[in-house]
C-alpha cells in the first residue's frame, strides 16, 4: 500500500512540475519593470509553432501565419520557433530601428539550422572584408567591365541547349546555370568536366535547409548534411591546389582572397572555404527562384511581355553593329524591364525576412524584447502593405514609373537594409535583365505545366515549371 502511496506522489510532483514548465514557457516573464513582452502565443513547449510556420502557403500573399498573428496581437508580436523565443514585427519604424541598431543592442542571427550549415563571420572588420571582396567581384564595376558579356555568353549557350530539348524544368536549369557561373567566376570551375552535377548537391542542401533538424539517416536534414559536406570536399580541394601552386596566378576570386592571406589574419583555408560556400549561397536560389517567378508571371500577363519584347528590340535595332555584345549603357536603359524584375522581388520576397538577436534590451512602444531572444523583421509585409502599393498581390510593373525614391527606400528592400545591404543585389539584376534581354528578344517559350506557388515560408514552385523554349527565327 506504501508504494502506491509513493508512486502516486510522484506523479502528483511531476504533474505539478510539468504543469508549471508549460505555464513558464506559455507565459515567459519579463525581467524589466519598464516594459511588457509583445503579446502572442509560444506555441507547445521545445517546438513552440514551428509547425504552423511550415504549413505552405499556396498564394503571393503575405503567409497566414504571419498574417494571422497581426491581425490578432498587433505588427509586433511574439512566437517561438525551434524551441526560440521570437519577436516578429510588420511595424515600419520598428523594423527601421532594429536594422540601425545592429553592434548595438542587435546582431545578425540565422535558425539554428542555418547557423550550423552556414557559419557566420561578418562581424566588425570581418564584415566589411567579406562585403569589399564580394563587391570586387559581383560589384558594379566588375558587371560594367567584364561580367556582364560573360553573363550574355552563358545565357545565350543556356537557351540555345533548352531550345532542342522537348521541355525544361526551369527551377532546375536556372539553378545549374547560376552555380555553374558563379564558381567559374569564384575558381574557373568548369562543369562539363566534373565527374558529377554538384549543383543538384547544392540544390539538395538548399532544399534541407527548411526542413526539421533531425540529422537522422533517411531524413531530408541527413541527405542536406550530406551533399553540403560533398560539396565543401570538393572548394577544400580546389583551394588546396591552389595553395600548392601560388606562382600560378588566374585573377579570380580565388586567387584575391588567397593573396589577402598575407594581411588578414583571419582567412584560413576554411574560412576561404565557407566563404565561397556562403557567396553561392546568396546567388544561387535567391536568383534563381526570381527568374522561375518571372517567367512564371510573365507566362500569365501576355501584354506585359509585349511590352518588355518591344523594348529589348529597340535596343537591337538601335545598335551599330547588331551582333555586338550588350552594353552597359544599354543594360541602364532598360527602365521597363527593371520596373519588372523590382515588380517581381516585391512579389516573390524570396525570403521570409530579416533575422536579428538581441544582445541588449530593446525598449519600443512600452514593449522590451529581452537580450536573448530573436528578432524576425517581415519585410514582406512592407512590400505588400496596400497603403503604399494599390492592389498589392497584382503583377503591375507600371506602378512603379509613379513611385518615388523615398517611398521606394523606405517601403522596398528585397536585399535587406543597413549595414546588411546584400552585397549581390546588381549582381542579381544584371543577370535577371540580360537573361530576359535575350529570351524576349531571340525566343519564345510556352508553359507546360506547373508553376503553382508555394510557400514554406520560403517561395517555391510545387512540381517545378515546365516550359518549352524554341528560337525565334525558326
Amino acid at each position: 500500500m506504501w508504494l502506491v502511496g509513493v508512486w502516486c506522489s510522484v506523479v502528483a510532483l511531476a504533474t505539478i512540475l510539468v504543469t508549471r514548465w508549460i505555464q513558464k514557457w506559455r507565459n515567459p516573464s519579463c525581467s524589466s519593470n519598464e516594459g511588457v513582452l509583445p503579446p502572442g502565443s509560444m506555441g507547445f513547449p521545445l517546438i513552440g509553432e514551428t509547425i504552423q510556420l511550415l504549413i505552405p502557403s499556396r498564394s503571393l500573399d503575405l503567409h497566414p501565419f504571419i498574417k494571422n498573428r497581426v491581425q490578432r496581437y498587433g505588427p509586433i508580436f511574439r512566437t517561438s520557433v525551434v524551441g526560440r523565443p521570437v519577436v516578429m514585427s510588420t511595424d515600419p519604424k520598428f523594423n527601421h530601428y532594429v536594422i540601425t541598431e545592429e553592434g548595438k543592442s542587435v546582431e545578425l542571427w540565422y535558425l539554428d539550422t542555418f547557423s550550423k550549415m552556414l557559419p557566420i563571420y561578418g562581424v566588425g572588420s570581418i564584415q566589411k572584408y567579406i562585403r569589399n571582396i564580394a563587391l570586387s567581384h559581383f560589384g558594379v564595376e566588375s558587371i560594367r567591365e567584364r561580367l556582364l558579356p560573360q553573363v550574355e555568353q552563358i545565357v545565350q549557350k543556356t537557351l540555345r541547349s533548352w531550345s532542342t530539348q522537348k521541355s525544361v524544368e526551369l527551377k532546375h536549369a536556372t539553378s545549374s546555370m547560376l552555380f555553374d557561373f558563379t564558381l567559374k567566376q569564384m575558381f574557373g570551375y568548369d562543369s562539363e568536366n566534373s565527374p558529377e552535377k554538384l549543383s543538384d548537391k547544392f540544390a539538395n542542401f538548399v532544399h534541407g535547409l527548411m526542413s526539421l533538424p533531425l540529422n537522422i539517416p533517411g531524413t531530408t536534414y541527413h541527405k542536406c548534411h550530406k551533399d553540403q559536406k560533398e560539396v565543401l570536399s570538393m572548394m577544400r580541394g580546389i583551394v588546396k591546389e591552389r595553395l600548392a601552386s601560388p606562382d600560378k596566378h588566374r585573377g579570380d576570386f580565388l586567387d584575391h582572397a588567397i593573396q589577402d592571406m598575407k594581411t588578414e589574419n583571419f582567412l584560413t583555408e576554411d574560412f576561404i572555404v565557407q566563404l565561397m560556400f556562403g557567396i553561392l549561397f546568396g546567388t544561387f536560389e535567391p536568383i534563381s527562384a526570381v527568374l522561375v517567378l518571372t517567367l512564371k508571371l510573365l507566362s500569365d500577363h501576355p501584354l506585359i511581355v509585349e511590352e518588355l519584347t518591344a523594348e529589348h528590340e529597340a535596343i537591337l535595332r538601335n545598335r551599330h553593329n547588331p551582333d555586338s555584345s550588350l552594353s552597359w549603357d544599354e543594360y541602364k536603359s532598360m527602365t521597363f524591364t527593371l520596373n519588372v524584375i523590382n515588380e517581381v522581388l516585391r512579389l516573390g520576397n524570396v525570403a521570409p525576412g530579416l533575422l536579428r538577436r538581441v544582445t541588449k534590451d530593446i525598449k519600443f512602444n512600452g514593449y522590451i524584447i529581452p537580450a536573448g531572444w530573436d528578432i524576425v523583421l517581415v519585410t514582406p509585409a512592407l512590400q505588400l502593405n496596400p497603403e503604399t502599393f494599390k492592389d498589392p498581390i497584382a503583377f503591375n510593373p507600371s506602378r512603379w514609373k509613379g513611385l518615388d525614391s523615398y517611398t521606394i527606400s523606405k517601403n522596398f528592400m528585397p536585399f535587406g537594409g543597413g549595414i546588411r545591404q546584400c552585397a549581390g543585389a546588381d549582381y542579381s539584376r544584371a543577370f535577371v535583365a540580360t537573361f530576359l534581354h535575350i529570351l524576349v528578344s531571340k525566343y519564345r517559350w510556352t508553359k507546360i505545366k506547373g508553376g503553382n506557388i508555394v510557400r514554406k515560408p520560403i517561395l517555391d514552385f510545387e512540381g517545378g515549371l515546365e516550359i518549352e523554349v524554341s528560337e525565334k527565327n525558326k
